[in-house]
């Protein structure tokens, strides 16, 4: 077993505070977009809106989460001693699953055959959707 990513919380307190942290990082990430992709003032005023940055900031914290990647034994394990609800994705036959447990007692987990960035790349999507877009 092992661990990707770096956002772990013990409290929701501390979900906000980081998901906070990453607002200049994404306002900086979109300017530098556009700036890429020749948006002139006019453009750029038209089209980075409020919204886009908080798509932005969403993605960033999102793709900062801690992940535990384990086999179904490990995994298997965790939940037999973790105190909280899990939704789980995916084929309960396959060998693999990552996992990300949240502040308030509950996780989202994902099975996966081969393809283990794609499975943390869409656990991080599910977490921040049932976990954290409500709470951050």
């Amino acid at each position: 077993m092992h661990t990707v990513g770096t956002f772990e919380f013990e409290s929701s307190a501390e979900a906000r505070e980081a998901y906070e942290s990453v607002g200049p990082a994404a306002q900086t990430v979109v300017r530098e977009v556009a700036k890429a992709m020749s948006f002139d003032r006019a453009e750029y005023d038209d089209r980075v809106t409020g919204d886009v940055v908080e798509t932005a900031r969403d993605a960033l914290f999102a793709s900062l989460l801690s992940v535990a990647v384990g086999s179904r034994e490990e995994y298997d394990e965790w939940r037999d001693e973790y105190d909280g609800e899990v939704t789980e994705i995916g084929n309960e036959n396959v060998d693999n699953v990552v996992w990300h447990a949240g502040p308030e007692g509950e996780a989202v987990a994902a099975t996966f055959q081969n393809e283990e960035e794609a499975a943390v790349a869409t656990l991080r999507r599910q977490s921040f959707g049932r976990i954290y877009r409500e709470l951050v």
